[in-house]
């Protein structure tokens, strides 16, 4: 008697294209977790968005419900998008009616809950706003609208600056660049006793326009081009072109006097950050601005005194090459100390400062890179940190006393990350590995854990009906004696006897990882489905992590440095080579693919010289570096003017070596990799008589997505990969 299965039943237990873009496996997770101040408690938005809620570390019970959107008169929304609590925990700024504008910026609907008497008032009756932040006594809010500041106490709204106009002036949120490449959609912090608000000025006037082109479209449908299209026009830095004019200044809310900061710059260098110094009672207010020139190999960090504009130096940071992005993105201030992460010995680790800018101690040492500082302890001098301490793949959560012992709190191999609570005394703890989605847990600051918040169960048992691929991880050395590390999914009915072909995704860029054992692998994420979905297919899916990567130190990830694209395609050449040798891979059945600078890199690397790639995909590419903007592609390659030889390295140059067939897509409304790059490169390969597909996605940004649209471009990536492999 033999079994039988249907084609239905086998259609039921296989992954399609269109259940993973749809999200029919998206991983739960717990979004808005906010420690309450003073307390050991944490506050986050419930799972259908409609609550805040507060809940006891210790216990993780629930203690209240800050929130409920059906309990309030006068609030017609169907969810809440953001909220932020102030300082004094009496009102709640609540977010709706969000309208994404670029990475990290939007603008919102903010409503005022007072939690007193549960009453709620919209934060300005005048349109949507940006960055609403409460000053530190609580008693006002300040927001931006239409590149212009304001302050308001909750009945009357003053207008901070005037000069607010678009694509000219920029008060106190960045423009594209600098909240692109500085990871910020702020650029503007109170004094400690509320007194002075405190901003950064972008005179961009001087920089050049780039315009996308707009059609109807649909989903959404744009109306007004329904004829004629219709332009959108930002202010867009290119490599080697004028920046913006960065100033700092300072308003005081007493006098309503505005003043500028003396603040040492060159006419072409950065102001990556201003931050409010926690200041403790009886100190002076003092803000900290951070400085960096052009080239980004020198950051510099002032104290400066908002009452009159002197601006104190007290740390300067210089190291080869350049000055990792995560420097800014993880300082900690503290009421005494400056927690500043460093990789001057050679790996990211973490310094400890006062405010004279004497450094007291380098917190942590050895072969490893921290990744996060969350916490430090003045009482004790406990620090908390993120880590990858065991293996670059994977990160831990460790206290580190004063003497720099260090002791692991995460309990789980894989991926951790944490959010403590104020008092320091536990933390929600985030962990996940390559095959096991998100699970939530209270651990204690001795590394005891107490109960598990959320483990995604649905989301695995849904999985476990299906038939999957398997996952592994491996290293290998090239022939140039570099050891590099990779993952690997193959089919669920994986015959080492049989020739497989292969297909590589890889990002490559500067301190990126895409080989980390964490629920986010892969190349769209969600445990590596769509490379699961490819491997149903038939194929073994590889992802290297070549040089100039992260999480090996800086000597590995800096070697890039001036020449991208160079050392990260001989990699993936050298990875192909030794798939090539492995007696499961059909070496003539080998593609490439990446999207962004993993595009780059799969052009870069069709291109090496030598044809080991049978077909490949480049989404959203850059294909020469002088169309990328200012602060990332000076930060590793300087101007064209200075490094022509480095620029002169890329994908348009290299088009007469193109092997093996290449399908090329991209967003028609990129503004981050414009579709120019794309354009030029299909003009060199059509002027060097190469062969080609190409995909223009209408009205779409670098994310490729809307409606149907990232179905519709998985789908064609696949489809095209089976034809040519």
């Amino acid at each position: 008697m033999f079994a039988t299965v249907s084609l239905s039943a086998q259609a039921e237990n296989e992954l399609s294209i269109d259940s993973i873009t749809a999200g029919a496996y998206n991983a739960e997770y717990i979004s808005g977790i906010n420690p309450v101040k003073g307390t050991d408690e944490y506050t986050q938005i419930s799972l259908d968005g409609k609550r805040i809620e507060r809940y006891s570390f210790k216990t993780g019970k629930l203690t209240g419900v800050l929130f409920d959107i059906n309990n309030v008169k006068g609030l017609n929304v169907k969810g809440i998008d953001g909220y932020v609590i102030s300082p004094d925990g009496k009102s709640i700024l609540i977010e709706t009616q969000t309208e994404r504008i670029y990475r990290r910026s939007f603008v919102a609907s903010y409503y005022i809950y007072h939690t007193g008497d549960a009453t709620v008032k919209q934060l300005s009756a005048m349109g949507k706003q940006q960055i609403p932040t409460f000053s530190p006594d609580s008693k006002h809010i300040a927001f931006v609208r239409n590149n212009n500041i304001f302050v308001t106490d909750g009945e009357k709204e003053t207008m901070v600056t005037h000069d607010g106009e678009t694509n000219r002036i920029i008060n106190g949120i960045p423009d594209w660049v600098n909240e692109e490449e500085f990871g910020t959609n702020c650029s503007l912090a109170w004094s400690a006793d509320g007194r002075y608000l405190n901003w950064i000025r972008y005179d961009e006037s001087g920089v050049r326009t780039y315009s996308l082109q707009l059609f109807q479209g649909m989903k959404p449908e744009r109306k007004e081009n329904a004829d004629y299209p219709g332009d959108y026009a930002y202010k867009y830095p290119k490599a080697g072109q004028d920046n913006s004019i960065v100033s700092a200044w300072s308003y005081d809310i007493e006098t309503g006097h505005t003043m500028p900061f003396q603040l040492p710059l060159a006419k072409d260098g950065y102001i990556p950050r201003i931050l409010t110094i926690p200041a403790k009672k009886g100190t002076k207010p003092d803000i900290m601005i951070c400085t960096m020139n052009r080239h980004q190999d020198s950051l510099r960090i002032y104290k400066a005194k908002p009452e009159d504009g002197v601006c104190q130096l007290i740390i300067e940071e210089n190291v080869p090459g350049y000055v990792k992005e995560e420097v800014l993105e993880n300082m900690l201030l503290t009421p005494e100390y400056i927690l500043l992460p460093s990789d001057r010995d050679g790996f990211m680790h973490t310094y400890l400062y006062n405010y004279e800018g004497k450094l007291i101690r380098q917190i942590d040492k050895g072969e490893f890179e921290t990744t996060g500082i969350y916490g430090f302890d003045e009482k004790s001098g406990t620090t908390y940190i993120q880590a990858a301490a065991l293996t670059p793949s994977e990160r831990e959560i460790y206290a580190i006393d004063k003497t720099g012992r260090m002791k692991m709190l995460s309990g789980k191999k894989g991926w951790n990350s944490a959010i403590f609570s104020d008092d320091m005394s536990c933390f929600v703890n985030t962990w996940s590995d390559a095959d096991t989605p998100y699970l939530y847990s209270i651990i204690d600051n001795k590394g005891k854990s107490k109960r598990t918040i959320a483990d995604n169960s649905r989301l695995t048992e849904k999985l476990g009906k299906h038939t999957l691929g398997t996952k592994s991880f491996f290293q290998f050395e090239t022939s140039e004696g570099v050891k590099l590390n990779g993952w690997m999914v193959k089919p669920a009915n994986f015959n080492p006897q049989k020739k497989y072909p292969v297909i590589m995704f890889q990002y490559s860029g500067p301190g990126s990882q895409q080989v980390v054992n964490r629920w986010s692998i892969g190349s769209m994420g969600n445990g590596a489905l769509y490379d699961l979905y490819l491997a149903q297919e038939g194929f073994i899916v590889v992802c290297v992590d070549g040089r100039g990567t992260g999480g090996r130190g800086a000597a590995f990830e800096k070697c890039t440095f001036l020449n991208l694209g160079v050392l990260e395609s001989r990699d993936q050449v050298e990875t192909a080579i030794w798939l090539a040798g492995q007696n499961y891979v059909d070496k003539d059945r080998i593609g490439i693919w990446g999207w962004s600078f993993g595009g780059f890199n799969t052009l870069m690397s069709m291109s090496e010289g030598r044809d080991v790639f049978k077909a490949g995909v480049a989404v959203a590419p850059p294909t020469n570096w002088k169309f990328y903007d200012t602060i990332y592609t000076e930060r590793y390659m300087h101007t064209p003017s200075e490094n022509p030889s480095g620029y002169s390295t890329n994908p348009i140059e290299r088009a007469p070596n193109l092997h093996g067939a290449l399908l090329i897509c991209h967003g028609l409304a990129d503004d981050n990799v414009h579709p120019q790059n794309t354009f030029e490169y299909s003009e060199a390969l059509v002027q060097n008589n190469k062969d080609f597909q190409e995909i223009i996605y209408t009205n779409r940004n670098h994310s490729i997505y809307g409606g149907n649209t990232r179905n519709h471009l998985l789908r064609q990536i696949a489809l095209f990969l089976k034809k040519n492999l």
